[in-house]
């Protein structure tokens, strides 16, 4: 009869392991006598009856259920196996790692902004990291009434909430609205705490929110990186002679076109206002009557040849 009776012994195990499951549910099976229980590395064990906890296993091994299970279970420890007869009971297997998934806003979100009617349309993306702690609500919200549970069901319910709390810790004052990179370690410390409030109630708790980077329109990215190479220049007539001198080293601007047309006249135009200047300048130092060069080798007023004097040594005329 023992012989007979072991051919309905059963192995409870996580049949279908997979990295990105959250908790598989061993059930709709009758565990008899001389069934085991498996727990491997990174995994508990929790027994459930009439959807309550009995026990939870957390040390990896291969048990004896009859012996070395049903003892420590809080309302089945008196359980005996009789003839062709089991117990009823579920097994949840969670995983115990920590998780991480990518996110990334679903649409650009419209932060306000004093110079923006329609708001300023932002896109973010980056990564979360949770893990299971707490059994009780995860098996009271979700576990109840699902068998397996995945990365990829959390990842959707933190997208349908992400919007808002980026909006939320975006539009707080003092943020830069053209460089929020800055920002965000605080932006995603605010939001990791929300985040964790929400998810709390399924007992997951958020251990990690990490924003990778936010992205503006094409325009207006485009006006921060030429105000950031303006500022970085710090002249804009010197940034425009740089951008001239890169586009003719690297082959950009060449004879024969537009550009070069166009770089022909820049630089002509250039050299005009350096002239012009110089002479303003001399103009007004002969006008305070400063000097505004070195001595003539001929004097002005005779031709009589100078030398080094300070005046003519024929005619006496001031020469400097």
């Amino acid at each position: 009869m023992g012989l007979f009776s072991k051919q309905f012994a059963n192995v409870v195990e996580w049949d279908e392991f997979r990295d990105d499951m959250i908790f598989y549910k061993w059930s709709n099976k009758e565990i008899k006598k001389g069934s085991r229980l498996i727990i491997r590395p990174g995994q508990d064990a929790i027994f459930l009856y009439n959807g309550k906890i009995e026990g939870i296993f957390k040390d990896e091994g291969d048990y004896d259920i009859e012996s070395q299970i049903i003892p420590f279970l809080s309302t089945l420890k008196g359980f005996k196996f009789g003839f062709n007869s089991g117990m009823r009971a579920e097994v949840l297997f969670v995983n115990t790692k920590e998780f991480i998934t990518k996110w990334g806003t679903q649409n650009a979100i419209n932060i306000p902004a004093p110079s923006l009617p329609g708001g300023m349309p932002i896109r973010a993306n980056g990564t979360v990291t949770f893990k299971v702690t707490d059994y009780v609500k995860l098996i009271d919200k979700i576990a109840g009434i699902r068998q397996s549970y995945f990365v990829e069901d959390v990842r959707l319910r933190i997208r349908a909430v992400l919007d808002q709390l980026l909006m939320k810790w975006i539009s707080k004052e003092g943020k830069d609205m053209f460089n929020l990179q800055a920002n965000s370690f605080e932006i995603a410390e605010g939001i990791k705490t929300d985040l964790g409030m929400q998810l709390f109630d399924s007992g997951l708790s958020v251990t990690g929110f990490n924003i990778m980077s936010f992205n503006y329109p094409e325009e207006i990215q485009k006006m921060i990186n030429k105000n950031a190479s303006h500022s970085m220049v710090g002249d804009l007539g010197r940034y425009q002679q740089i951008e001239m001198t890169d586009g003719i080293a690297s082959g950009k601007v060449k004879g024969g076109g537009t550009a070069a047309d166009m770089a022909g006249m820049m630089m002509g135009m250039n050299v005009a206002n350096q002239m012009m200047q110089n002479m303003n300048n001399q103009t007004d130092a002969s006008a305070s009557g400063q000097p505004t060069g070195s001595k003539p080798n001929f004097c002005p007023n005779c031709g009589q040849k100078t030398g080094d004097a300070n005046f003519c040594p024929n005619c006496g005329q001031k020469l400097i």
